[in-house]
């Protein structure tokens, strides 16, 4: 057998290729990743999703942004914030992230190659390297190669006053006026990272709504914080052009005749799938119009049968911990595996200035739905927890179905609803319903508490005449009891 010739190669080493490479080689299969990057790890580790919460912590941190509800909105951890601190810590925790996935793929016997992948072959394919080209074959393929921002031409991208979510990573400065063109999930993020510096942000976003996937009223609740804030939103505004016009100065036109100014304009609206150069008609493969491959849902197969595609190039939900599972099965369909399959419902999570996570139905879906439902909510500022840590916004809200009482949804905005949301994540995928949350005790004080706060606001709203888990077992214990006697 060729050294060149492996069961399964992988294109990308982001979470979907990481994920799948290695559990190949858990199955004893031979492996090859390539990666068109200098070092391993793709966008979630380069460009992502590290870097991006990696410098939310380091602007909270620095800022003083946790303290300022106790001391006041002057207080600041470091009174002059430059590019320099932000990017220290991020060099710091990219270079850790990298040294620990080189350690996975030797540790496992994964073979590594830095170069563009194309396919010259249904099974070939060739890397293009500082080395030459060099070619490999291989049994199965995955294509995990990730996405890139979209970059429009209206936009006048410079990669200094005009950047993409790329690029803004590597800002030599930190503006006084910031311009975020698209509510997506990543222009949210850098909005309200920027603002908690005390950047003044304006968000200019096509659509009424601020990511309508979201419950409303989280939405309304996010909105709210941001304009407390200072920020601007701007909704059913499209930009025209953006241009730079000077040194630290950007103009840009709007669709309704208005003019901004700015020192930095930050275009985030949508990404496309990095799959230039692939060659995949040589292997049978088209994608979409934003660069995106097809896929069967629960195999992640595309239309060619040995080639797979997992991540974000297979488009929605577009998330480092849904594209893990994606790589995972993806290469035990592969070689015949048994795979546990994705789950019904996974959270969500926004890591914005506050935090935003979801998982389950929101009130629209369950309406939509025809599920007759309550809802309880608690404020973080109502726990204890909230008054230590001088929390003064967010909430954490559940829905439940009123005929069998099963939790549906849970939406929290607010400090560590990243975190919380993996309570409500084990009990709806468990089919858990409103009285595991009354009848159990939770840590006090911890904003954890609220999940039973919430339940308890939503079961002084439920009927009365449905008894509980405990009064259920009750009966049936004592009917139990009638049979045997």
């Amino acid at each position: 057998m060729s050294n060149n010739h492996y069961d399964l190669i992988v294109i990308g080493s982001g979470p979907a290729g990481r994920r799948g490479a290695i559990q190949a080689a858990k199955l004893n299969k031979r492996v090859l990743v390539v990666e068109r990057g200098r070092r391993v790890g793709g966008v979630s580790v380069h460009t992502g999703t590290i870097p991006s919460k990696t410098l939310r912590e380091t602007v909270l941190n620095l800022s003083g942004w946790r303290e300022r509800g106790f001391y006041g909105a002057a207080h600041r951890a470091k009174k002059n914030i430059g590019a320099e601190d932000l990017r220290r810590r991020l060099d710091i925790t990219l270079g850790h992230e990298v040294d620990v996935l080189e350690h996975q793929f030797a540790r496992n016997g994964v073979d590594t190659v830095e170069g563009v992948a194309t396919f010259t072959a249904p099974h070939g394919l060739a890397v293009t390297g500082s080395g030459g080209v060099a070619d490999y074959t291989a049994e199965k393929f995955l294509i995990a190669c990730g996405t890139r921002p979209f970059r429009p031409a209206h936009i006048g991208f410079d990669g200094e006053n005009i950047v993409d979510s790329d690029e803004i990573l590597e800002i030599a400065r930190i503006p006084r006026q910031l311009v975020v063109v698209g509510a997506s999930v990543i222009g949210v993020e850098y909005a309200s990272i920027f603002s908690a510096l005390d950047v003044k942000v304006t968000i200019i976003e096509p659509n009424s709504v601020l990511m309508p996937f979201l419950d409303r009223e989280l939405a309304d609740e996010f909105v709210h914080d941001l304009r407390e804030r200072g920020v601007i939103i701007r909704f059913g505004a499209k930009v025209v052009s953006a241009d730079v016009v000077g040194p630290q100065a950007c103009h840009l036109r709007l669709t309704d005749d208005r003019e901004l100014a700015a020192d930095m304009v930050l275009f985030s609206a949508g990404r496309e799938g990095a799959t230039d150069g692939l060659g995949l008609a040589a292997c049978g493969l088209e994608t979409d119009e934003r660069g995106r491959l097809c896929v069967d849902k629960a195999s992640f197969q595309t239309a060619v049968p040995h080639i797979y595609a997992a991540g974000d190039i297979v488009g929605f939900p577009s998330l480092a911990s849904t594209s893990m599972e994606q790589g995972r099965i993806a290469a035990c369909h592969a070689f015949d595996a048994p795979a546990q399959a994705a789950p019904e419902f996974f959270p969500y999570g926004i890591y914005s200035v506050p935090e935003i996570s979801t998982i389950g139905m929101n009130e629209e879906q369950a309406r939509e739905r025809g599920i007759p439902y309550e809802c309880g909510v608690a404020r973080f500022r109502e726990t204890s927890r909230g008054h230590i840590m001088g929390i003064s916004s967010g909430f954490l809200k559940m829905l439940f179905a009123l005929e069998t009482r099963r939790l549906l949804g849970v939406h929290i905005v607010g400090e560590g609803a990243t975190e919380l949301i993996h309570i409500g994540q084990a009990v709806l995928n468990l089919e858990g319903t409103l009285d595991y949350f009354v009848e159990n005790t939770f840590n006090y004080p911890t904003l954890a508490e609220a999940y039973k706060v919430a339940a308890l606001d939503a079961w002084n709203r439920m009927p009365r005449q449905q008894p509980s888990v405990q009064a259920r077992k009750t009966k049936l214990e004592l009917a139990a009891k009638a049979v045997s006697g």
